[in-house]
């Protein structure tokens, strides 16, 4: 077996993708235990060059390979939540923008501190533009563990909605206009300057009544099985990630037009 077949075969056990030689996987292995030497054989005498750009072209192309899979998987659960669609919960306890009417409704699960729910956030604030009385939109707070002011910024928008709904929402967007600044004293400056009573914002922030809300939307995240931020349901169907506008737009145009 020549050099070059016995690094490609090496390579598709390492990454974990097909061989694309002719020896089956567990012939190889085989080999290979029978001559532990081979690898470092193999290694010294070939063209490190060669050897790495062929490591890349193998990563590279397994990642593609995985993009198309999951791209395909989510087309095939868009496809099936357009017939029977996610049901979040979107009833009087929802933080709500929007008439309760409108024929759109997006709900979305976000961190305020993570970067993509910022793009996604300047995303949603296009789309209200864009289609105005006909969008409602219903926030929803994941905070992720990795992120230490995730769950304080969630904590302190949820006392301001007990407060002010109309305020919050400014509280809101202002953190994510200003994610550097999050701290617990940016939040009790943004309340002052709002007007909101911060002595109470500060103790509502941690009572149980936010701590369930927070769990709940939690809970019903995960119960569709979204692990990361943003996400979002467009009544009902899923897009997972920040995707540019279009993609949002050609999901909604898609329901109006049913």
């Amino acid at each position: 077996m020549n050099l070059a077949r016995v690094t490609t075969m090496l390579l598709a056990v390492l990454l974990a993708v097909p061989a694309a030689a002719a020896i089956s996987r567990e012939d190889l292995r085989k080999a290979l235990e029978a001559n532990p030497d081979l690898v470092l054989s193999a290694l010294k005498k070939a063209d490190k060059m060669k050897f790495f750009e062929m490591v890349v072209e193998s990563q590279q192309e397994y990642q593609r390979s995985k993009a198309k899979e999951e791209a395909k998987r989510e087309q095939e659960e868009r496809d099936n939540a357009f017939k029977n669609p996610l049901k979040a919960d979107v009833g009087a306890s929802a933080r709500a923008r929007g008439k309760a009417d409108a024929p759109i409704t997006i709900v979305e699960y976000s961190d305020f501190q993570c970067p993509y729910c910022t793009q996604g956030h300047k995303n949603i604030e296009v789309l209200r533009k864009n289609h105005g009385d006909k969008l409602r939109v219903v926030f929803k707070n994941f905070p992720l563990n990795f992120h230490p002011m995730a769950m304080p910024a969630a904590q302190w928008f949820e006392a301001l909605y007990l407060q002010s709904p109309d305020k919050a929402w400014t509280f809101h967007d202002m953190l994510f206009e200003n994610q550097s600044k999050l701290s617990e004293d940016y939040f009790k400056t943004l309340a002052k300057d709002l007007g909101l009573d911060v002595a109470k914002a500060a103790k509502d922030a941690q009572s149980e009544a936010v701590k369930k809300k927070i769990e709940a939307d939690i809970k019903e995240a995960k119960g569709f099985g979204i692990e990361g931020t943003p996400a979002y349901l467009i009544n009902g169907v899923p897009l997972r990630g920040a995707y540019p506008v279009a993609e949002f737009e050609k999901i909604i145009a898609r329901i109006l037009k049913k």
